[in-house]
């Protein structure tokens, strides 16, 4: 069952003055059911955003797109094959066995005379009989090159003899000094080595004006300049 609720009446009730809605703190609540400005001004902002942004759309995009006549396709019957050659059995004998064949005589080689007389053979004449065959070409044996030694340049023989080493002259001591020396194709001494020496002034004295001074006549192979060495014997004699 419902129950009746007994609801004050709507109005003013006589004999009492209207009071003015209070809070808690006892201030007025007086315009509290009245909407906001902010709010409302907020409200008309984004509605007026959303229509602008709705007539800035291209025309392209707001078109309706309407689809394409849809494609048909039928059935075309296609013919059939010829019909195939019926492939007949062709039915082969048994092989017969072969009989051999007599041998035939075949016709003979024609003979051909050979010619008689000179065959052209050395040593012999018979026909076919070869005779004896000569030895092989030997070359004769190249010559011997010709070869000369080296020889002094006379041109440069009277500055031949080395310097006397002062050492050797103050004591009175005579030596004699052997030595090698390699001579280029120009006839210039290139290297010298020493063989032996009665004292290390002799030779000392005789490597510095080798190179320096000593000129030769370079040997020769068939009439042509070569590199050669020579042994000589230099000695060192006082004169009064």
């Amino acid at each position: 069952m419902m129950r009746l609720m007994n609801m004050p009446a709507m109005g003013h009730a006589p004999g009492k003055a209207e009071t003015p809605a209070t809070g808690e703190n006892g201030q007025s609540r007086y315009g509290a059911g009245r909407k906001s400005p902010l709010g409302m001004g907020g409200t008309v902002a984004v509605h007026a955003l959303v229509i602008g942004a709705f007539l800035l759309i291209p025309k392209e995009i707001i078109d309706v797109i309407t689809p394409s006549t849809p494609i048909t396709t039928r059935n075309i019957p296609v013919e059939p094959p010829p019909p195939l050659d019926p492939v007949e059995d062709v039915k082969t004998d048994a092989k017969l066995p072969s009989q051999p064949q007599p041998d035939r005589p075949t016709a003979p080689d024609p003979f051909v005379p050979l010619p008689t007389g000179d065959t052209g053979l050395i040593g012999s004449d018979h026909i076919g009989d070869i005779g004896p065959v000569p030895p092989p070409y030997i070359p004769p044996p190249l010559p011997n090159p010709v070869l000369t030694e080296a020889s002094i340049d006379p041109r440069a023989k009277g500055a031949f003899q080395p310097d006397y080493p002062g050492t050797m002259i103050r004591q009175g001591v005579e030596g004699a000094v052997t030595v090698r020396v390699t001579i280029s194709p120009d006839g210039r001494v290139t290297a010298i080595e020493k063989v032996s020496a009665s004292d290390e002034s002799f030779w000392l004295a005789t490597e510095r004006h080798a190179l320096r001074k000593w000129r030769f006549r370079p040997a020769t192979r068939d009439g042509v300049a070569i590199t050669s060495t020579k042994t000589l014997t230099v000695r060192f004699t006082l004169t009064n």
